[in-house]
């Protein structure tokens, strides 16, 4: 539904807290094995047997809290999962499948020191509000987006050893919040 602003979703870091210890996994989260088709394809050089599958850390409340938001949100997928997020991340956290931004330029260099998704996401959303959560949002990016992008956002940095806490999901609401007549 167009009424609603788009949230850009980043599963590396928002949903995997990838960058914490090995030994210290986040409260409330659990480890899964997966073994996506990119994973994969990055591993040519290695046979499929061999490849060592990802560990990702999910937290089940996330699907729910998620869900919740998809009352003031759109939800959109913005990693480079791409559509392996509705096949590996979705069913785990509880979630419907999500529309894909599908990646341009992944992992190019950004306009004006930013990051690779950020002009993307911009072109993407078209003029609509939206709010986008990634461990990879800095100043040029926040930058760039108000000076490129004229209606509201949100860039919430999420710290990729800490993953989505409740603060971020209440910011997200409270935020939708604000855009309603």
């Amino acid at each position: 539904m167009a009424d609603r602003p788009l949230l850009y979703l980043d599963v590396d870091g928002p949903l995997n807290p990838y960058h914490a210890k090995p030994e210290r996994r986040p409260r409330g989260y659990e480890t899964h094995r997966m073994l996506p088709p990119s994973w994969i394809a990055r591993h040519r050089d290695i046979p499929v047997r061999r490849v060592k599958p990802l560990r990702v850390w999910l937290n089940p409340s996330h699907g729910r809290m998620l869900v919740e938001l998809s009352a003031h949100f759109e939800l959109w997928w913005a990693t480079t999962w791409e559509h392996d997020a509705n096949t590996h991340i979705a069913p785990v956290l509880g979630l419907p499948e999500l529309p894909v931004v599908e990646w341009r330029s992944p992992g190019c260099t950004g306009p004006e020191g930013t990051f690779w998704k950020t002009a993307e996401l911009v072109e993407h959303a078209a003029g609509r509000p939206f709010a986008w959560v990634d461990d990879d949002i800095t100043t040029p990016d926040r930058r760039f987006v108000a000076a490129w992008h004229a209606t509201p956002t949100l860039l919430r940095f999420v710290h990729p050893a800490a993953g989505l806490v409740e603060e971020d999901f209440t910011a997200l609401a409270s935020w939708a919040s604000t855009l309603r007549p």
